[in-house]
């Protein structure tokens, strides 16, 4: 049991690389790339919805999230774009982690709640 479940972490972590690189294939749909990438992203942060150290809730949001995002994304991309990105996202996930990348995604969501903060202020100000 603990070897399907290895298994099954390994093709979602696999599906995620292969949505960040369907979505930025020029042949993915519009609608398809926004899915691909907001599953992407929210996978790959290290900012959950629901923290991780709230017990079983924090993990449930990955363990339902994640792979229904995964679904829906799977479903609106055609399956010739997607095997051969998975193809290409295996080599990826086999190759080492990268610091700088995660130091981008967490500036990225640390701007976008500066942003957020400051509309939020700027509205409760003119009110």
């Amino acid at each position: 049991m603990i070897a399907r479940l290895k298994d099954w972490a390994r093709e979602i972590k696999r599906d995620v690389v292969a949505l960040y690189l369907a979505a930025r294939d020029p042949r993915t749909p519009w609608y398809a790339k926004a899915v691909a990438l907001a599953v992407a992203a929210y996978a790959l942060s290290p900012i959950d919805l629901i923290p991780d150290f709230i017990p079983i809730i924090g993990y449930l949001d990955d363990m339902i999230i994640v792979p229904l995002g995964i679904l829906l994304a799977v479903r609106l991309i055609r399956a010739d774009i997607l095997d051969e990105h998975r193809i290409a996202a295996a080599d990826v996930v086999a190759r080492p982690v990268s610091r700088t990348a995660a130091l981008v995604i967490v500036s990225i969501w640390i701007g976008l709640a500066l942003v957020a903060g400051g509309l939020a202020l700027n509205a409760l100000t003119t009110v």
